[in-house]
């Protein structure tokens, strides 16, 4: 499984301001969207999240999000090598995602760009479909 590159995750109270900053420090702008009650500002390298206190606990428990050409390989490699999977494949805005704990207890959140596909039309949660 080839790693093709790692987005650091950050928790802020104020998501207009953080992405400004991060946007004049990047030279890149904000690509916003909402995910499970979050609102999220990607940001070059930077994951800017904001949100429920509740919500952003469960997602400071993730080291960083890791980009993979195939989330399905990943998978496949990440069992082998002893980690174990507790969420996804999924859909995601962007193209699908798990969550791993290794070995060593770390969580790290692994992502694709593949375009969705249907596999099972109308099954929501397949890998690989909009879900529907």
């Amino acid at each position: 499984m080839e790693i093709l590159g790692t987005t650091l995750r950050i928790c802020v109270d104020d998501l207009e301001a953080a992405s400004g900053f991060y946007e004049r420090l990047t030279g890149t702008r904000a690509l916003h969207f909402e995910r499970g009650g979050v609102s999220v500002a990607a940001v070059g390298c930077f994951l800017l999240m904001s949100g429920p206190e509740a919500e952003l606990e469960i997602l400071r428990k993730v080291s960083a999000t890791i980009a993979v050409e195939d989330v399905d390989t990943a998978f496949a490699t990440l069992t082998e090598v002893g980690a174990t999977v507790v969420a996804g494949p999924v859909p995601t805005p962007a193209g699908r995602n798990l969550i791993a704990v290794h070995p060593d207890g770390s969580v790290f959140e692994y992502v694709d760009r593949k375009a969705a596909v249907t596999n099972s039309p109308g099954t929501p949660g397949t890998p690989g479909t909009a879900g529907r």
